[in-house]
């Protein structure tokens, strides 16, 4: 059965793609990053939906992040709230956290290249997204290209590995709806920057204002708990 490795935040977006991923077939290892982020609780949700879905295996891998700081994800800086939602791509917000998606897709790499995994599949978005550069296609490519030179499973071994972004030109409605006809349980996710609680989301940072709106365009409510 062919493997991919499917990085598992716990927010909707990470949830559809490993739905995508289950649903071509794959034999999905999730991975998950402990990075020092404001908060735990996507993480539980990333436990709760890697668990639902059944995944041969779910890795939580510890990062600290905090050490270098530069992002109100990463350090003491307040996290915005109440933006417009049509100006969250015109500048790069301080929610971005410095390199972390080439940080996260690099350790992806090196599990999938000990499981001899076909794939990595990765939920970054370049339509409904906050601005973050590592969400463009261009990065996808460019990170494709870097995994099949610096491995032996793609020089030597001739097994090229695929990085996978099947949302990366999908509206964050168009992802939720295709989320939906795959069975996500979007209760399980979760994407609030800044939470109250453990279990409320904010309902006014950029990520729970792209939700929010997501869910509105398709005339449904979303089924997290906000305050």
């Amino acid at each position: 059965m062919k493997s991919a490795v499917v990085l598992l935040s716990g927010g909707l977006d990470s949830a559809t793609v490993l739905a995508i991923a289950a649903h071509e077939g794959f034999n999905c290892f999730a991975l998950s990053f402990d990075y020092g982020q404001r908060h735990q609780r996507e993480l539980l949700a990333a436990a709760e939906i890697a668990r639902s879905m059944a995944v041969a295996r779910h890795i939580i891998l510890k990062l600290d992040l905090r050490q270098f700081g530069g992002s109100a994800l990463t350090a003491d800086i307040p996290v915005p709230k109440d933006r417009n939602t049509g100006d969250l791509a015109e500048h790069i917000p301080v929610t971005y956290v410095p390199a972390r998606n080439t940080i996260f897709l690099a350790c992806a790499l090196g599990w999938a290249e000990v499981l001899q995994a076909e794939a990595i599949f990765v939920g970054v978005n370049a339509l409904d997204y906050s601005g973050y550069p590592d969400c463009r296609p261009e990065f996808i490519s460019a990170f494709e290209n870097l995994a099949n030179v610096a491995t032996k499973a793609a020089t030597a071994d001739h097994r090229p590995i695929r990085l996978r972004a099947p949302l990366i030109q999908m509206g964050k409605d168009e992802i939720i709806s295709a989320g939906l006809k795959l069975g996500v349980d979007y209760s399980k996710t979760f994407s609030c920057y800044d939470p109250p609680d453990e279990s409320h989301s904010c309902g006014h940072c950029d990520a729970c204002q792209l939700r929010l709106a997501a869910f509105a365009k398709l005339h449904q409510t979303d089924p997290i708990a906000y305050v």
